[in-house]
């Protein structure tokens, strides 16, 4: 019987099952935690927890859609000035006296609008989803900084105060909206006829086409999703802020990318877990901020994550050969 359990035990064990069940990533994440409560004594307090789910909310809204935009075989790298832009829309609005509601919509609208763009981009015109995107990210942030001169808007302090800032029983509003994205691209995934085609289409789209899916719609939904969350991102940004910023948002694309890619999400398309994401964000939002704490240059701040970038393709690589 104990050898019959250790052959059941053994596939879990081993570095083939840590890969596949996300147990390797969410040991990494434990030694980031024991690490950083080590170096730092603030680290490991209620008031530096809460700054790290803050900075997490943002990026794990985009990176919960950003999850199914590269299961389907695609990426958005448009995001962070699609955020930064929304949130000037925001300020905009705001402080032209349009009220909360519009404010939103507009904002929604406008996320919208820029992931339509790149939906029909890549679906007519055939660009390659990486390069669609990064002109795309240039146009909107080339946008928002010619509309403003580069300059903050301020709006009263008063409008959106519950997106960003307010709380919950102790729990900010923006790590509600988090999960709540979460939970609505799990459920889509798993349990609808939908989701299903994402995978497929992430898979093998020509397979996927002569089956019947259509292809096309498939991707431009999901890049109009990933477009509504970046603009509830800058929504959230712009709660936090008090302020829409056209230079906000920066490398948001690139550590929600890092952040679905170390979850399990293959850049080959068609594989990724939307849960392990959100460890993901965890990881990216934690090391963040231990190098903070840990009074890091900023400029060696760009090159950590630029090094986990880097080892989150490689765990990707190591994720493929294990599954062949």
């Amino acid at each position: 019987m104990t050898q019959t359990l250790t052959a059941r035990l053994r596939p879990a064990l081993s570095l083939e099952g840590a890969l596949r069940s996300g147990a390797a990533l969410v040991v990494i994440y434990a030694g980031l935690l024991v690490a950083f409560t080590i170096a730092s004594p603030v680290f490991l307090t209620g008031d530096n927890l809460l700054n790290i789910t803050a900075s997490v909310a943002t990026l794990g809204i985009v990176a919960a859609v950003q999850t199914a935009v590269i299961i389907s075989g695609g990426f958005d790298l448009s995001v962070g000035s699609t955020a930064a832009f929304t949130s000037v829309v925001v300020a905009e609005l705001l402080s032209a006296g349009a009220g909360a509601p519009l404010a939103i919509a507009g904002a929604l609208v406008v996320g919208a609008v820029v992931g339509l763009g790149n939906a029909l981009v890549i679906t007519k015109l055939n660009v390659n989803p990486l390069i669609a995107t990064l002109g795309m990210m240039s146009i909107v942030r080339g946008a928002g900084l010619v509309w403003t001169d580069a300059l903050t808007v301020v709006y009263p302090a008063d409008q959106l105060a519950y997106l960003g800032r307010a709380r919950i029983g102790g729990v900010q509003v923006s790590i509600v909206f988090m999960l709540l994205a979460f939970v609505a691209v799990w459920a889509v995934l798993r349990y609808t006829v939908f989701g299903r085609f994402v995978f497929a289409v992430g898979g093998n789209p020509k397979a996927a086409f002569l089956a019947g899916v259509r292809v096309d719609r498939v991707r431009s939904i999901v890049y109009v999703a990933s477009g509504l969350a970046a603009g509830l991102a800058g929504l959230v940004i712009a709660s936090q802020l008090i302020a829409g910023s056209p230079q906000a948002a920066q490398g948001l694309e690139l550590s929600a990318v890092t952040a679905a890619v170390l979850g399990g999400a293959s850049l080959s398309g068609g594989q990724g877990r939307v849960w392990m994401t959100l460890v993901g964000a965890l990881i990216m939002g934690t090391l963040t901020n231990g190098l903070v704490l840990m009074d890091i240059s900023s400029f060696w701040q760009m090159a950590v994550l630029g090094v986990v970038l880097i080892l989150a393709v490689a765990l990707d690589q190591l994720r493929t050969r294990a599954r062949h």
